[in-house]
């Protein structure tokens, strides 16, 4: 399996098989902490292949620079990939929602993406601190 994308925006939606994102950013700035973010989406395109095909559990966690987890884990997702015969592949999107995401320090950390414990990808994302000035 093969993610063909995987960003952070502000809206995603999955229109008859075509992933429509908005507002991709990797980078998200506050004059308070902890930074809170109220709104978000991860949007996933995920080719399959015969290969593939069976249960899964996708995982997907934010961690910091230390490894350690920055928000609670979600809990694992399971979907079943299936495909037909006369075809060489079949693609996903998947799309998760996040409300109120907190940070209490500022930093560099990374959203790990894995189906059945094996590590597909990291998508950075960067926590800024900006302080009021006067």
């Amino acid at each position: 399996m093969d993610i063909q994308l995987a960003t952070l925006c502000d809206s995603a939606m999955d229109y008859n098989g075509k992933l429509c994102v908005l507002g991709t950013f990797d980078t998200i700035g506050s004059r308070t902490l902890p930074v809170v973010h109220q709104n978000c989406v991860l949007a996933l395109r995920i080719c399959f292949r015969s290969v593939d095909e069976g249960e899964h559990d996708l995982a997907i966690r934010i961690i910091d620079n230390d490894g350690q987890d920055a928000v609670s884990p979600l809990p694992a997702v399971k979907f079943t990939i299936n495909i037909p015969q006369e075809v060489d592949f079949v693609t996903r999107n998947m799309i998760f929602h996040f409300q109120a995401l907190q940070f209490t320090k500022p930093g560099t950390f990374s959203l790990e993406i894995s189906v059945d414990d094996d590590h597909l990808m990291s998508l950075p994302l960067r926590i800024v601190y900006v302080p009021q000035q006067g």
